[in-house]
């Protein structure tokens, strides 16, 4: 039976187990729940903290899990990204106050405060700025104006939080992360886990394109086709009026309304899109 961990509270636990349900599994009904059994697809989940999945996956106690990039590499655990999901997106970034870092190699020397050090040491030793990083749990903001450090390293939204603080965002961004796939590392197949990583693969697809189907006529049917080329190639199929051809072909679901304009300018007509439940790639 594959054990697959999932967050079990947090920005990533609702559109995980909104993703697993896309995907066919059973996910739990009651927040409280810890563990899950779904007989039907062999598979058995445990909640847990978002922190301690790569922990978990890594030791293999369990195979696979859905946790943050960040969170994974900052465990700095024997396991392995297999998919990223699309979802859970943030920046990690260093800042400090106001006009007094432009770059991190100014932070050569001085105290870094952050709840990822893992992270933030391996980052710092690949560019050889020495520097001393402080671990906090939280409120890592407050401790420049505390005196506990002169700068930080955390993950950064909309970056209200930090110029409430007197601070700002200096330098490349660190790390940007989104939910990941993560399994153990050289290890064998485990049973089960290609299907749950076509699956996930194919909720990704479902949720980022659209189907497209038109009729355009047959001397126009190239330059259609240059503009929905499909994943592979679009289907042509012959109409009663043997002049015009009817296309179906998946399209990016952000581009859906330019594609419309420009083959409706083209000449095709009975433009219709439908969404993708599920599919297979």
């Amino acid at each position: 039976m594959l054990r697959v961990a999932v967050p079990n509270k947090g920005s990533l636990s609702e559109a995980a187990s909104g993703m697993l349900t896309e995907a066919g599994y059973r996910q739990r009904r009651d927040s409280r729940e810890l563990v899950m059994t779904d007989p039907d697809n062999d598979v058995e989940f445990f909640f847990l903290r978002p922190r301690d999945i790569a922990v978990y996956v890594g030791k293999g106690t369990l195979d696979v899990g859905i946790t943050g990039r960040d969170l994974f590499l900052d465990a700095q655990v024997a396991a392995e990204e297999l998919l990223p999901l699309g979802f859970g997106g943030s920046t990690f970034r260093f800042a400090g106050p106001v006009g007094e870092f432009s770059r991190a190699d100014q932070l050569a020397g001085k105290r870094l405060a952050t709840s990822y050090d893992g992270l933030l040491r391996s980052y710092l030793a690949e560019r050889n700025i020495d520097a001393k990083v402080i671990r906090l749990d939280g409120a890592v903001e407050s401790s420049v104006r505390l005196g506990v450090a002169d700068a930080i390293a955390d993950v950064v939204e909309t970056g209200n939080t930090l110029r409430a603080a007197g601070m700002e965002i200096f330098g490349d961004p660190i790390l940007k992360s989104e939910a990941v796939l993560i399994g153990r590392k050289n290890e064998a197949p485990v049973p089960g886990l290609e299907v749950l990583i076509r699956r996930l693969r194919g909720v990704i697809v479902a949720r980022e394109y659209v189907m497209l189907d038109y009729d355009i006529r047959k001397e126009l049917v190239e330059q259609a086709a240059a503009l929905t080329p499909g994943f592979e190639s679009p289907t042509i199929s012959p109409l009663r009026d043997s002049e015009w051809v009817a296309v179906r072909s998946m399209v990016r679901r952000s581009q859906t309304n330019r594609i419309m304009d420009e083959l409706y300018d083209l000449g095709a007509r009975a433009i219709l899109v439908s969404t993708i439940h599920a599919c297979r790639i």
